[in-house]
């Protein structure tokens, strides 16, 4: 896969926070943290691409699964969560590997600093002692970088996952210009955006979006844009950017 450079990530301020990138293949990593941890988030990613990628090798439907899957007993805890968003979604379990990435390599960096922020292609894992505020690309929706989802310290640790049918490259069977999820599993958050994200062809689909995000469990939130249309559900404070 080709890279492909974000630049929504030039509007994400820092504040008091070290702000840097970290690529190992393909995981493309934004991190925000008290201080460089570089050496530490590539060590972290290496772990558990190489979990995944081992996983994958001795059970290859795994990565081509478009519904739930079975994975084995002595699976790696990354793959076993994984595998649990997806049962919970109703999708493959590929739908939340970069949410889970984006959590497991947070979690090991809280070792080394009190805040940490890690963004995976839209799917962010955040542990804050300020309010933050999280932008929203929506493509062309008159919505796009106009308004922002306030996080409060006390909510964190938190996982907010992004899924699009008309923004980026990640596979999706809807049109929505942005679908954006709460939890408390951020692999569990990027399954649900993609569940969500998939059933939303026009506007008149919002509600039926909306009804999908409070059945599944463990969702604290929910938001979906699609064109000049936007649609809310559970603990999701909208902001201006």
């Amino acid at each position: 896969m080709a890279y492909e450079e974000r630049k929504y990530r030039r509007l994400i301020k820092s504040g008091e926070l070290v702000k840097f990138n970290v690529v190992d293949k393909e995981t493309d990593l934004l991190v925000l943290a008290s201080r460089d941890l570089k050496k530490e988030s590539l060590a972290s990613i290496s772990k558990y691409r190489a979990e995944i990628e081992s996983y994958i090798g001795t059970d290859p439907l795994f990565i081509t699964a478009f519904r739930p899957y079975r994975v084995r007993f002595k699976a790696p805890n990354i793959i076993k969560d994984m595998a649990r968003a997806a049962r919970r979604t109703k999708v493959g379990p590929m739908a939340a590997v970069a949410g889970a990435v984006a959590e497991y390599v947070g979690r090991d960096l809280l070792k080394h600093s009190k805040e940490v922020i890690v963004e995976n292609g839209g799917d962010i894992f955040m542990k804050i002692d300020k309010p933050k505020k999280i932008g929203i690309y929506a493509g062309k929706s008159p919505f796009s970088n106009k308004i922002a989802i306030e996080i409060e310290p006390k909510e964190t640790p938190i996982g907010v996952c992004t899924s699009s049918g008309t923004v980026g490259h990640s596979r999706s069977f809807g049109k929505a210009d942005a679908v954006v999820v709460k939890a408390k599993s951020t692999a569990l958050a990027d399954a649900a955006a993609t569940a969500i994200g998939n059933i939303i062809k026009s506007p008149v689909d919002l509600d039926a979006g909306l009804k999908l995000a409070k059945k599944i469990r463990g969702l604290k939130g929910a938001l979906i844009i699609k064109d000049d249309y936007i649609g809310a559900w559970g603990r999701v404070k909208i902001v201006p950017m």
